[in-house]
């Protein structure tokens, strides 16, 4: 039969503390580990976000298009101030 040792105090008391460190670096890890969940899902978020801006510079910038022609065949080719809405016809040279 195996002879039984019985741990000290203070034997007992240091692998309580190596086990309580490992609970607590486990428990860190997993708020570490939920913190980067959360920063991918912002981060997601963001780059959907950063497309559809893009998407609508682009549609904003057909439409400043589209605006600029129409002024230009309505009126002619000329500069417009858009402070006063006044649009000065370029002088034929």
């Amino acid at each position: 039969m195996s002879k039984e040792i019985k741990f000290t105090k203070e034997e007992m008391d240091e692998l309580k503390s190596i086990q309580d460190k490992y609970t607590d670096i486990q428990s860190e890890l997993g708020q570490i580990q939920m913190t980067k969940l959360r920063f991918a899902q912002q981060h997601k978020r963001m780059v959907e976000r950063e497309t559809e801006l893009s998407n609508n510079f682009e549609e904003n910038q057909t439409t400043e298009q589209s605006f600029v022609e129409n002024v230009t065949k309505k009126y002619g080719d000329g500069v417009l101030d858009p402070t006063t809405g006044k649009y000065k016809l370029k002088e034929d040279k």
